[in-house]
């Protein structure tokens, strides 16, 4: 379909997550608003010589559930997870694959890094047992971020637009603005995106203790994930996958799909800055979140709520904060504000996708999860981050953030459903 100029309207019909809180949304969301922390010693390898120990870890994930023997031994866990959100999203969403045309439907779901597990496990087989002639064949297929959406198209026989987008943290937020803006020029009707992640890996840990990233509070592994809180000493690593069926507007209505919210607008800056660090006063973020605000065609005043990248890295939550002020001035000060993080850990190029499913869920139902461990107030971080719990809250639009290494910022604004929009 060729692009006439006029975009058209796009909606989340489905929903898969499988996170460190719950391998449902219902889960995920539950656990959420009771304030419960996904953190807990690492299970996949021993960590006597790292300086961190401790994790966010899927519990209870099996595969099989999921997928044959075969599949399962040929993909990464990172692609494992993936499919298994794909399959409950698409579910979710009520499609009749047999009654779509599936060359209409695409898959860009991305991931910051992609097969950690099979690299290590490979490296293994090179250097300490069998030598170069016994690494797998399906190595390079299960390691590179792009077989996940290739995979998905393959399953489920979606001939769209088909790629994968690697933007670090800011991976699955890209996926899912690429997803929306295919479908507002009509290059699609439905996409599923969203992102994975599996990098808790001995590589992965020790990567990211040596760049000084991640928290070590050791001792109360809970703790230590504290956005915004003026003792944090950098994220906890997490695991899982978070998928989206959006679709355009009315595919969904003609078909009688339940509509979650609506995708209005979205804003993708870089700050050319550093490559770890934030610009100063969160530069990038500030023109990220206008963008969004304008594509929506909204105004500062309309945002209700918005779910932060919130790391509790001493650097990025202040800057955030200061971003946050000059976008919505005085306002800032009267919105709910949140980081999911406090709770599941940093999912890395996943984190995009389940903190919009937060922020889809708080405009579904009206509620804002809380920050937790939010205990010692950082004078540079004084918003209301709902650090006494979960509040009824009205939210009508919603922005979540998510800024990724590479001074990537990405921002896409949520609001709820109405038809007189049409």
């Amino acid at each position: 379909m060729a692009f006439d100029g006029k975009k058209r309207r796009v909606v989340v019909t489905g929903m898969g997550a499988l996170t460190p809180l719950g391998l449902t949304v219902h889960e995920y969301w539950e656990n959420l608003l009771a304030g419960k922390s996904g953190a807990g010693p690492n299970p996949y390898f021993d960590t006597r010589e790292f300086d961190t120990k401790f994790v966010c870890a899927l519990k209870g994930f099996d595969a099989m559930k999921f997928m044959d023997r075969k599949l399962a031994q040929r993909s990464d866990p990172f692609t494992q997870y993936a499919l298994a959100a794909t399959e409950v999203a698409l579910k979710d969403s009520g499609l009749n694959l047999e009654a779509e045309d599936r060359e209409r439907i695409g898959v860009v779901v991305g991931s910051g890094i992609g097969g950690m597990w099979t690299y290590h496990r490979q490296q293994e087989t090179l250097f300490e047992t069998k030598g170069p002639h016994r690494i797998s064949p399906f190595f390079i297929p299960m390691l590179i971020p792009d077989i996940t959406p290739g995979r998905i198209s393959m399953i489920y026989g979606l001939k769209g637009p088909n790629y994968g987008t690697v933007s670090a943290c800011a991976t699955a937020s890209h996926a899912i603005g690429d997803s929306f803006v295919l479908i507002q020029r009509g290059d699609a009707d439905v996409m599923v995106t969203g992102g994975s992640e599996a990098p808790i890996t001995p590589m992965g840990v020790g990567g990211f203790n040596a760049m000084k990233a991640l928290s070590t509070r050791n001792d109360a592994p809970e703790k230590a994930s504290r956005p915004f809180d003026k003792t944090r000493d950098g994220f906890v690593m997490g695991e899982g996958s978070g998928i989206l069926v959006i679709e355009e507007l009315h595919h969904a209505v003609n078909r009688g799909a339940r509509i979650y919210a609506e995708i209005a607008g979205i804003g993708f800056t870089a700050d050319a800055h550093h490559i770890t660090e934030p610009a100063p006063g969160g530069e990038g973020a500030v023109r990220s979140m206008r963008l969004a605000i304008k594509d929506a065609g909204l105004s500062p005043e309309d945002v209700d709520y918005i779910n932060t990248h919130g790391t509790s890295t001493p650097v990025g939550d202040k800057n955030e904060t200061a971003a946050i002020k000059t976008v919505f001035g005085n306002r800032a000060y009267n919105m709910a504000v949140n980081s999911t993080k406090s709770m599941i850990g940093h999912l890395l190029g996943a984190a995009g996708a389940v903190e919009a499913i937060a922020t889809i869920m708080s405009i579904v139902s009206n509620k804002v999860h809380p920050t937790i461990n939010l205990e010692t107030p950082d004078p540079e971080c004084d918003l209301n981050y709902l650090s006494d719990g979960a509040n009824d809250w009205s939210v009508n639009a919603a922005i979540s953030n998510t800024f990724g290494f590479g001074g990537h910022n990405a921002s896409i604004l949520f609001r709820k459903y109405a038809n007189e929009r049409d």
